[in-house]
């Protein structure tokens, strides 16, 4: 269970602690929701890495709808500029580690074209690994193809859900 600890002089029972409440509840609950919502989605489309919508959803759920469409944005840039690097140098070139790093530098330049911040470089570099070096039976411009697709999915469902039902202020730990 999740307590918080009062303060000396702030209430009677000095040094005890008392659960934290519908805050807490709320938050597991929306989060739960929302993570799963997205996994739906991203199966009724019949994506073969559906579980990425999902991881998606719970990295861009913030606490405010202008906090997650920001890191929304960051991700989906991202991830845009790696399935597009990744799914054509795969389309050409076997995988091996040159290319890849071939590949995370040029992404690098392609940010800094596009004026993106870090967390974009970050995502498209994830996105990239994915579709270079996973072993795939699927031609590579599909794997870029379903890695954007997964990913928009969870970026929706989480900005649908962060507009739909947004978490009041101060609802978690770290905020």
């Amino acid at each position: 269970m999740v307590y918080q600890r009062h303060r000396r002089g702030q209430n009677p029972g000095v040094g005890k602690l008392k659960w934290a409440g519908w805050r807490v509840l709320v938050h597991s609950l929306r989060t739960a929701v929302v993570a799963v919502a997205s996994l739906l989605v991203a199966r009724l489309f019949r994506l073969p890495a559906s579980y990425w919508a999902p991881i998606t959803t719970l990295v861009v759920t913030q606490s405010s709808l202008g906090a997650a469409l920001t890191v929304s944005w960051q991700r989906f840039i991202g991830t845009i500029l790696g399935a597009v690097v990744g799914g054509l140098v795969a389309s050409f070139f076997p995988s091996n580690p040159l290319i890849f790093g071939a590949c995370v530098f040029i992404l690098g330049l392609l940010c800094a074209l596009t004026r993106s911040d870090h967390p974009a470089y970050r995502f498209g570099g994830m996105t990239v690994a994915i579709v270079l070096l996973i072993p795939r039976t699927e031609p590579a411009w599909q794997i870029a193809f379903h890695r954007f697709a997964e990913v928009s999915i969870g970026l929706g469902v989480a900005l649908i859900f962060a507009w739909a039902w947004p978490e009041r202020e101060g609802a978690h730990a770290g905020k």
